[in-house]
């Protein structure tokens, strides 16, 4: 890995809290690897499982969950998974988050387990940057006798997918674009999604892929009954509302971690959020890297060549 060369340096944390995948025992011992090293360079530590069990380490008090700040550091060991558990515990406090990947693909890491020490290394000497990801603000809107009111609010770094209730039934969603009817879909559901989340649920239901710089939301069906059914890239600035039917019963789950029932005749309504998340960055490798490397994606010629055009 290249450190960041020429990009603005971030002081050394006044603190790192790890948030380790609990299941796992290899994720574990690396997070009392971790500990050591950065005890060496007289950086203070806690810990946090990513199913909010709080587990004393380093300089945290037993049992309990420290209160983070904006210079703060969350270091998080294990997958995607425990990084959207890392977003949840650092996104009010504006702590950035830096991920060492023990998952498959790890779209939203930074590091693997080979890179440990140059994690610590970078981490101690202030050699990382910032990068903000766009979240979503999500209202449910529910109807009865004394009109339409939030009933729910809730968040998300990847997507919110509203979902069918039961198996053998369709739901029946009218999508929105800034109070404009834009199509009504039988399906199984609809995604609205980040570009962040463009690698994660919306790229396996057929959305495209959105490069990270872009700041903009996704909406796509999910196995949509209609001519109409094609993945939509909307401004950030606009707000999606998707209108269930009245004979349609659903769940949404906002990053597969908050589930919501959502009654029949209910509103969803989705836009940028105002707080970003923020990804601690310690290399200079652009996302197409990132893109071909996750993917294992194929980019020599179609013979094996990597001339344009070769035999």
């Amino acid at each position: 890995m290249s450190d960041l060369s020429g990009e603005t340096s971030r002081r050394t944390p006044s603190r790192v809290h790890v948030v380790v995948n609990s299941q796992s025992e290899r994720a574990r011992r690396i997070a009392s690897s971790v500990e050591t090293g950065l005890a060496s360079h007289g950086i203070g530590t806690s810990r946090e499982s990513d199913d909010s069990e709080s587990v004393p380490f380093g300089t945290a008090q037993p049992n309990e969950v420290p209160v983070l700040n904006s210079t703060d550091l969350i270091l998080v060991i294990g997958g995607d998974g425990t990084m959207l558990r890392a977003a949840e515990i650092g996104r009010e406090s504006g702590a950035a988050i830096l991920g060492v990947n023990l998952g498959h693909v790890g779209f939203l890491a930074e590091a693997e387990e080979e890179d440990l020490a140059f994690v610590i290394n970078s981490v101690a000497g202030g050699r990382w940057s910032v990068e903000e990801r766009l979240a979503l603000d999500v209202l449910v809107v529910g109807s009865g006798p004394a009109g339409r009111k939030v009933v729910d609010h809730t968040w998300a770094l990847n997507e919110i997918s509203l979902e069918k209730h039961a198996r053998e039934k369709m739901i029946s969603v009218l999508a929105h674009v800034d109070e404009h009817p834009l199509s009504r879909w039988g399906c199984d559901g609809v995604i609205c999604a980040t570009p962040t989340g463009s690698t994660a649920y919306a790229f396996s239901a057929g959305g495209p892929i959105v490069w990270p710089e872009v700041s903009a939301l996704l909406l796509l069906p999910i196995s949509a009954h209609s001519l109409f059914a094609r993945p939509a890239v909307i401004a950030p600035t606009s707000v999606i509302r998707l209108d269930l039917s009245p004979e349609s019963d659903a769940v949404m789950w906002a990053d597969g971690r908050r589930m919501i029932a959502i009654a029949a005749g209910s509103s969803i309504e989705v836009r940028a959020h105002v707080q970003p998340v923020r990804f601690a960055r310690l290399v200079t490798s652009p996302f197409t890297d990132r893109l071909v490397a996750k993917f294992q994606l194929p980019v020599d010629g179609w013979r094996g060549s990597t001339g344009a055009g070769g035999e």
